[in-house]
């Protein structure tokens, strides 16, 4: 089921980069250090790991910012470590939950698509995943929300 919602401003302590579609994996361990940064700092931990997607239109071999995002508590104004903190602006998105293999997972955004084209919403560029569960030994079981900014 599809539904349109507002995301609540969120403060995060996250990664940047850019990269492809095809090097995605090689930022599987970023959300366990997240977590690690969170408990060095005694953050509270919010919410499940999000990855941030901007400015991905769908080729699978053209760049993209990546941001691998722990929602936590508060920002600590003075840190200095290896990742950074922001607090994001209200997101207003459509939102499907996948349950299942990622390499299914084009067919949550196919819905999306139909969806965003069949009530006349723009994109914003901007795509969130919440990985709810992961489960790298039965892909069946993981559970991930999408998130689809939209104006």
């Amino acid at each position: 089921m599809i539904t349109r919602k507002e995301v609540k401003p969120i403060r995060f302590l996250y990664y940047s980069t850019e990269t492809t579609v095809d090097e995605l994996s090689k930022y599987l361990w970023v959300g366990q250090s997240l977590i690690k940064e969170a408990v060095k700092y005694d953050l509270k931990i919010t919410g499940p790991v999000h990855w941030h997607y901007h400015s991905f239109v769908g080729d699978l071999k053209k760049p993209f910012r990546l941001e691998v995002c722990l929602p936590v508590a508060s920002v600590i104004s003075e840190y200095d470590g290896d990742f950074h903190f922001k607090v994001t602006d209200l997101f207003t998105c459509i939102s499907i939950i996948h349950s299942g293999n990622w390499l299914e997972i084009p067919s949550s955004y196919a819905r999306l698509m139909t969806y965003l084209q069949e009530h006349g919403l723009t994109p914003i560029g901007v795509n969130r995943e919440l990985y709810i569960n992961v489960d790298l030994n039965t892909p069946a079981a993981n559970v991930t929300e999408i998130q689809f900014g939209v104006s």
